[in-house]
């Protein structure tokens, strides 16, 4: 969109590679009850019930031209088990971006529930990483790493060779009918693979904290802030700093509907 236009350029030099990612992971478990209510059937919680929350600060992204963005995602822990298809993997609650052009390209073409938020570059103090969202000035998430320890080149080697495979990113894609709210054009259950490739990584020890807001404040997105942050901290995980690449365009595993 806009159609009339025609397709915006697609060539050699606007392929799915992110050259320069850093990224801050954070997992929890939570209440299995709690995090079932947001998973349409036939997702259902995988046998330990975590949430995790990543950020990704994205340079020398090939299709923008070497510009870049950052993100906050949010993903639970996940079983599809669908009428052909049985896939363990992670089911997208929510993307922030701040940045309009991937959020279209995500929800369009994909599907992904990607909406805007001001996402600031990750900041590093005494060897402490946080970084934050925000919108309408109003805090949405803090989220901070600390203790971290490297990773041997080997170490890393071995935890992507274990996961080959395995990645499955689900989430569903929904567009409403023209008029608005109710009747769907589209309502189905989507995978979005994709490939990454860590150089470095460290574990340590994270925390998220999440802001209670009002309509007044966030009137599109609060509800939104207000369920995640209604997800009780069980436990926390170890949590990731890594710093790779990422590739979206697998042309043997693209974007499909799941069955």
């Amino acid at each position: 969109m806009p159609a009339h236009f025609g397709p915006r350029y697609i060539g050699e030099k606007t392929s799915g590679r992110y050259h320069d990612c850093t990224a801050m992971t954070v997992s929890y478990l939570t209440d299995r009850e709690k995090l079932a209510a947001y998973l349409p059937a036939p997702f259902e919680v995988a046998e330990e019930a975590v949430v995790t929350v990543y950020y990704v600060c994205n340079k020398q992204v090939d299709w923008l031209a070497g510009h870049g963005y950052n993100m906050i995602a949010v993903n639970a822990a996940v079983v599809y088990n669908g009428e052909q298809e049985q896939l363990s993997g992670t089911y997208c609650l929510v993307i922030w971006e701040n940045l309009t052009d991937p959020i279209l390209v995500g929800r369009e073409v994909q599907g992904i529930p990607k909406i805007y938020a001001d996402i600031p570059e990750h900041s590093i103090h005494g060897g402490n990483w946080s970084c934050n969202a925000s919108h309408f000035g109003h805090k949405i998430i803090d989220i901070a790493i600390s203790n971290l320890e490297p990773l041997s080149a080997e170490d890393v080697a071995a935890g992507q060779q274990a996961q080959e495979g395995k990645d499955h990113p689900m989430t569903w894609r929904y567009m409403p009918a023209i008029g608005g709210f109710g009747e769907a054009a589209v309502n189905e259950p989507v995978t979005f693979p994709s490939e990454n490739n860590f150089t470095d990584v460290w574990t340590g020890e994270g925390c998220v904290d999440w802001a209670r807001l009002t309509w007044e404040q966030n009137p599109t997105q609060y509800h939104i802030v207000n369920a995640l942050q209604a997800l009780p901290v069980l436990a926390y995980l170890p949590a990731l700093v890594t710093k790779g690449s990422t590739n979206l365009v697998l042309p043997e595993r693209w974007t499909r509907t799941l069955r």
